[in-house]
């Protein structure tokens, strides 16, 4: 185990971690060094909680802390899960890191948490121990603190979610900081928009212009959350099944169905379709939105739809290049609005409105459209305003390529400058 650390630990060399991009999430943790409180960091496999957790420590490094009193340790390593005294991992690793360092850990960072069972007893042990000036762990589990051991870390924790990159922060990373970079290089900002269109925002798949090589990257995501984050971590035995729903979901982005209608589809119950859909959304491969109403029982009965985490996923297994434009364009909008920390809804009557979108005291109805044309523009106006006359809406928008345009209170805006904002 000592090398396994030392390996893991560059910065006991102080060496300080490169070729990291920061994170709109950094100074919102930074702000929270100076609370006692466990600092719990979840997201989909890939989307820079690693990168995150040595982003907190070169600034932690810079501030004059002593590289030696930081210890980070990547539980997934081999090394550390086939340890025979699991329930004792994490103080015989603090205590491996004092006895290499000749120092203390007062900032520990756990990640990958998630495999290792029972961690919230261990992890209350060292934080009400008191000789820890911060404790981080993360886990590409939503649901890491949904356990019987959960409630003893109640009050003792604060919950950060990380995302891919979302679109700011990929053009932040170009060097476009303001609108008027966005507008005078309008041409370098649309084949942004072109490349996470089809392959997606994950973190590493931006150092890569290879087509191939991100293909072989993200195939490997793809797999690892599948097959070792969701088959295997949950005990999933029917696998054919739950890969049949997968490819279900990813086929028919954002389309209406019933938990019924899925059972139909992959020739199995309600209650598995249930458990099927919990796994991928705690993995945050999948999310589900329902229906927009005041009425939670009526929430509950009418259908639902989906969209994944990262567009990356439906090209890779099924849309091919530019295929299904429209469909693309969708689940990126999606999980725009989703990284910005919005609440999302449906709606349909007659017509069906893409996406209510809630934050606070701001609600509004928002209409998906890659190009607005005369086919379809007399539609979805006529939709937007039935629907926001009907519930009490003052704001409408539609969301397209590159169109801009202001019809009543419908606001149509070009997704890389609603985005950007």
């Amino acid at each position: 185990m000592d090398k396994a650390l030392i390996l893991q630990n560059k910065h006991w060399q102080n060496q300080k971690y490169k070729e990291l991009n920061k994170r709109k999430i950094l100074s919102k943790i930074i702000k929270k060094l100076e609370l006692k409180e466990i600092e719990i960091i979840t997201g989909v496999r890939r989307s820079g909680k690693s990168a995150l957790l040595k982003l907190i420590i070169n600034e932690l490094i810079d501030t004059g802390i002593n590289p030696n009193s930081i210890l980070l340790v990547n539980i997934e390593d081999p090394n550390f899960l086939y340890e025979p005294e699991k329930d004792k991992l994490l103080y015989k690793l603090i205590e491996l890191s004092e006895k290499i360092t000749s120092i203390k850990p007062e900032y520990i960072f756990f990640d990958e948490i998630q495999f290792l069972k029972g961690w919230e007893l261990q992890v209350k042990s060292l934080y009400e121990n008191g000789d820890f000036k911060k404790i981080f762990v993360t886990g590409s589990n939503s649901k890491l603190l949904d356990t019987s051991y959960a409630n003893l870390l109640s009050g003792r924790y604060t919950i950060n979610k990380i995302y891919p990159y979302d679109f700011r922060e990929i053009l932040e990373f170009k060097g476009i900081k303001n609108m008027k970079a966005l507008i005078s290089n309008s041409a370098t900002v649309k084949r942004v928009v072109d490349e996470i269109l089809l392959y997606g925002s994950f973190p590493e798949i931006f150092k890569h212009k290879d087509y191939d090589l991100k293909k072989e990257l993200l195939l490997s995501y793809y797999d690892t959350i599948i097959y070792k984050d969701c088959i295997s971590y949950f005990n999933i035995r029917e696998t054919e099944n739950f890969k049949r729903l997968i490819d279900y979901f990813i086929r028919n982005i954002g389309t209406l169905y019933s938990y019924n209608s899925l059972a139909r589809q992959i020739e199995s119950n309600e209650n598995t379709v249930k458990e099927y859909i919990r796994v991928l959304e705690e993995n945050f491969l999948l999310n589900e939105i329902k229906f927009y109403s005041d009425s939670f029982k009526k929430q509950m009965r009418e259908n639902k739809k989906s969209y994944i985490i990262d567009n990356s996923f439906l090209t890779l297994t099924y849309i091919k290049n530019s295929e299904d434009k429209g469909r693309l364009f969708e689940n990126l909008v999606f999980t725009e609005f989703m990284k910005r920390g919005y609440e999302l809804y449906y709606f349909k009557e007659i017509n069906e409105i893409d996406f209510i979108v809630k934050r606070k005291d701001d609600t509004f109805a928002v209409q998906v459209n890659y190009e607005l044309n005369k086919n379809n523009m007399e539609r979805e106006l006529k939709g937007l305003k039935t629907l926001m006359k009907k519930i009490n809406l003052e704001k409408g928008m539609i969301i397209t390529y590159d169109q801009e345009n202001q019809i009543d209170n419908i606001e149509i805006s070009p997704f890389y400058k609603y985005f950007f904002n």
